[in-house]
């Protein structure tokens, strides 16, 4: 398949390999780790990004994912990861997010 959208309204070429349009699918890569950078740069933002270690609730109730049994499996096995309060785990979200175009799902996955 083209790397480029084909522009179908430009007729009077015969080679349309030789004009290039506009990409036919773009990535956004949005680097985290300088955001990180400046959210632990101010105070307030610093606090309420290591609530999970210096305000947690310790009682039986489910507040947070990070108060669930696999959040604390994944703290015993990798223990040097879980010592520092500034190190973050993410989770990424494919809500609705259809990988094969051609496909058309009506359920999420």
């Amino acid at each position: 398949m083209s790397r480029y959208k084909v522009n179908d309204d430009d007729d009077c070429s015969s080679d349309k390999s030789t004009k290039k349009g506009p990409p036919s699918k773009v990535l956004w890569y949005l680097p985290i780790i300088p955001r990180f950078k400046r959210l632990f740069a101010n105070g307030d933002d610093a606090k309420g990004l290591t609530w999970h270690v210096d305000r947690r609730n310790d009682d039986t109730m489910l507040h947070h994912s990070a108060d669930s049994s696999q959040w604390k499996k994944i703290n015993h096995l990798y223990s040097d990861f879980s010592d520092e309060a500034r190190n973050h785990r993410l989770g990424l979200a494919t809500d609705g997010m259809n990988t094969y175009g051609s496909l058309s799902t009506q359920h999420k996955l």
